[in-house]
Parts: structure tokens; C-alpha cells; sequence
């Protein structure tokens, strides 16, 4: 792989980049695991389930975050940082024949996601930090990324796994999650290990995230106000590296 020259470039592709993303908004609220239930029943009413999930309406997400060595990622959630990025690899259930790498930015209260598809023999080579060999370009600053994971300057840091349920509501592109079982290790070698022991570290609360476009339909406004919801800066990837 070719490097980037760092400096300007680096700020260059990230700014192109980000003006040709989706934007959206994006709200985590930190609930009980009752409360998670009774807003499950209430939204399963309303609202389609997301397709991908299956017959029963849940799917396993396991992801491994990067972080440098001042652990800037965990640094800037902490204190709120408005611009910042996380960078992770992701796949569903036990499926690591889809596995993406995926940069998630933060600006001004809004979220965008750039990712790439893997393989599994990808995957491992940047978890162990080799992409010596590697000829294939990345999507724009993921190719950045890629260069400093291969010059040890980020490195895998955490992995995050849970249960999903998905909904889905079509006007204002809303999706609505809940997070269950949220657990984590440091076996970082172990990512697509499907024996792998994680622990949990978040007891009996589930995350809900709410991501919408342009605008929140008052239906789904109701709906988050009908159970006292309010928003959190919640990061199960912040609760993983703290207690996990």
C-alpha cells in the first residue's frame, strides 16, 4: 500500500470527504432493561422491523475499535469533543464472510459513516497490525487509516458486542435501536472467534439510539416523550474500556 504523505493531504481528503457524506442525527438514551422491553412492545406495534434481522427480530453485532496510544478516540468522547472519529471493524451474527471496516464521524451533532467491505484474511491482517503486502486501495480516509494501523500509530484497542433490535419508520429515514446484553474483552485476537468469552459491563441497562435525516416525525417524538426519555452522551465503546 502506498503511503499518504501526512499533513495537508490528510485534512484535504477528510474535509472532501465529509462534504460529499450522508449526514444525520443521532440520539442514545441509556434505559433500563424493563423500560427497553416495554419500548420494544410499544414500537414493534408501530413501526416495521428492520428485514435484516430475521424471524425474530434480533441480531448479534460484534465490533473491535482502534484507538491510538493516548487513546484519542476514547479521549475526545469523554470530553465531548464536537469533531472526532472512530474507527472499527464490524460483522453480524457469526457471519465474518461480511465484515466491514467502517470510519464513523462527528460533526456538530450530526453522524456519518464511511465503510468498506472485507474479508475475513483482511480483517486479521489489520488486526495484527500487517498490511505490508496489502495492494488493495481504500475508500478515501479509510486508506489513511490503513497506514496508521500499519505503522502501529492506531491499533486495536476494545472489542463491543450486543444484541440489536431494529426498527424502522420511513418518513424522516428514522431508525430506532435497542441495544441489549452489552458486553466486551480485550481478546482482541479472538474478534472472530465465535467461543470467545466476553463480559458484560453495562448490568441491567440497554442503549437506544435514534438516527433520523432532515427531521424527527412527530409520531416518533411522541413516542420517545410518552416514556421520559432523554438523551445521553452514552458510548458503549467509553463503558467498555472503563469497567470491561
Amino acid at each position: 500500500m502506498e503511503a499518504e504523505t501526512p499533513g495537508t493531504e490528510t485534512a484535504d481528503t477528510m474535509t472532501d470527504t465529509a462534504a460529499k457524506l450522508k449526514w444525520r442525527h443521532e440520539l442514545k438514551f441509556e434505559i433500563g432493561r424493563e423500560k427497553g422491553y416495554l419500548i420494544s412492545g410499544h414500537l414493534g406495534k408501530i413501526f416495521k422491523r428492520d428485514s435484516n434481522a430475521g424471524s425474530h427480530g434480533i441480531y448479534r453485532v460484534s465490533s473491535l475499535y482502534f484507538d491510538d496510544l493516548y487513546d484519542r478516540a476514547l479521549r475526545e468522547k469523554i470530553n465531548g469533543t464536537d469533531q472526532r472519529e472512530k474507527l472499527r471493524l464490524r460483522y453480524y451474527n457469526e457471519d465474518t464472510d461480511y465484515i466491514r471496516l467502517e470510519l464513523k464521524l462527528k460533526r456538530s451533532g450530526l453522524c456519518a459513516k464511511l465503510q468498506q467491505q472485507l474479508s475475513k484474511a483482511e480483517g486479521e491482517k489489520l488486526i495484527a497490525c500487517d498490511t505490508d503486502q496489502w495492494q488493495r486501495p481504500f475508500a478515501g480516509p479509510l486508506n489513511l487509516y490503513a497506514e496508521r494501523i500499519r505503522n502501529r500509530i492506531i491499533r486495536p484497542s476494545a472489542i463491543v458486542c450486543y444484541d440489536r433490535e431494529a426498527f424502522i419508520y420511513g418518513p424522516g429515514n428514522v431508525r430506532i435501536t435497542i441495544d441489549r446484553h452489552i458486553r466486551g474483552s480485550r481478546e482482541i485476537d479472538r474478534f472472530f472467534d465465535a467461543g470467545r468469552h466476553d463480559i458484560p459491563f453495562m448490568g441491567n441497562y440497554d442503549v437506544l439510539e435514534l438516527k433520523y435525516d432532515g427531521f424527527l416525525p412527530d409520531m416518533v417524538r411522541e413516542v420517545m416523550k410518552g416514556y421520559g426519555l432523554m438523551p445521553s452522551s452514552c458510548s458503549k465503546y467509553v463503558s467498555c474500556r472503563r469497567y470491561g
